[in-house]
């Protein structure tokens, strides 16, 4: 199965993104979706979050450490967990992270490494 890199979606009337088929089994233990670096959103598989994200935001050198902190802040405000709809390949992704990234109903989802990035279609 090639591996997909990219997609574009029509959110449905419930905020429900519907996944390719060829990228369902790499979401099958959940997906967190946060906040990005700019105003757009990440979708994390959640084996992803738990492994690399979680230890990295938790691993700053000192607890008084500001980019640590800020990082933490980013990533965990507005943070969703799921677990993604395996019959029909959906995630409901909530209204206010929606509006953080200025995502009506048309979405673009770009693979950035290991996690994908959400954003506004053009």
């Amino acid at each position: 199965m090639a591996q997909v890199d990219y997609f574009e979606r029509r959110l449905d009337d419930k905020r429900r993104l519907t996944i390719p088929v060829e990228v369902r089994a790499e979401l099958a233990t959940g997906v967190v979706i946060t906040r990005g670096f700019g105003r757009y959103l990440h979708l994390y598989p959640k084996n992803i979050w738990d492994g690399e994200v979680e230890a990295a935001l938790s691993n700053g050198d000192s607890i008084l450490d500001e980019k640590t902190a800020d990082l933490n802040v980013q990533f965990r405000r507005g943070k969703t967990e799921a677990a993604l709809d395996i019959k029909q390949g959906r995630v409901a992704i909530e209204q206010h992270l929606l509006d953080y990234a200025g995502i009506d109903r048309d979405i673009v989802a770009v693979r950035a490494g290991k996690y994908w990035r959400l954003m506004v279609a053009d």
